[in-house]
């Protein structure tokens, strides 16, 4: 992990973060000095497991569960933030969902399921954080994709869709947040191993190997983003960034 304290006074708000990539990289913005919100939907034990590593760390975290998809609970997550914390400067959107099913299979409901979670649901903690981060002068989001989003994948239409549909989303509010010191940035990690296998674990992904010759850790995506969300990255924005070993050359 990156040493430093980079982040200190800053506070961080992490979607999907009780598991996986989004644990590290609540561990990973905490490292850097910055107070955590671990948002989860419904993981409340393991989101609680997270802040108590943090806190171990001499570090300070809350937990917030919210279904990124209902705009009503994002509201209130991110005004709980502010006044627990009393600021937000860093919104990392990894709250997602994995799902595998043919096109015939998927109906309109799945569908916006998917996207609702992963595109709708960025869009909506973009929305509710935009005072708190324009108020910060320096503020940073991060939007995580995901290597199938450029590949395609069988069975993940819905999936691929709205990963993709971050990095247009990361780009158009690169361009509006601008003005407001405003970093946007989208991180696509390839095949990394979680508690659940590759993150990439499509039909297709024997396909897209790693050229470095294994797949990736959560923290190796985390130590990205909490590149992006610190002092170094300012003059970075509207940026993809490939974590993937080399599995996808964009």
């Amino acid at each position: 992990m990156m040493q430093g304290h980079e982040l200190n006074g800053r506070v961080a708000l992490v979607t999907g973060a009780s598991r996986n990539i989004g644990r590290a990289i609540a561990l990973a913005l905490a490292a850097g000095g910055a107070s955590v919100v671990v948002n989860a939907r419904n993981s409340l034990d393991e989101a609680r497991n997270v802040v108590k590593e943090i806190e171990s760390l001499g570090g300070r975290a809350s937990v917030s569960l919210a279904d990124v998809a209902d705009e009503a609970a994002v509201g209130a997550m991110v005004r709980s933030t502010v006044d627990n914390f009393g600021r937000l400067d860093i919104l990392v959107n990894n709250a997602a969902v994995r799902d595998v099913q043919s096109i015939d299979a998927i109906d309109f409901a799945a569908w916006k399921r998917i996207t609702g979670i992963i595109l709708d649901g960025a869009f909506l903690c973009v929305k509710a954080s935009l005072p708190a981060l324009r108020a910060s002068g320096s503020g940073a989001i991060v939007n995580i994709g995901g290597m199938s989003g450029h590949t395609g994948a069988a069975g993940r239409a819905h999936v691929v869709a709205a990963k993709l549909g971050l990095v247009g989303l990361t780009r158009a509010l690169a361009h509006d947040l601008a003005p407001d010191h405003i970093t946007v940035n989208c991180v696509v990690p390839g095949l990394i191993e979680t508690q659940r296998g590759a993150s990439s674990g499509s039909k297709t992904a024997h396909l897209h190997e790693p050229l470095i010759g294994r797949r990736g850790s959560p923290e190796e995506i985390a130590a990205t983003v909490r590149f992006l969300a610190g002092p170094e990255a300012r003059y970075v924005t509207g940026q993809d960034w490939h974590v993937n070993g080399g599995a996808y050359l964009g």
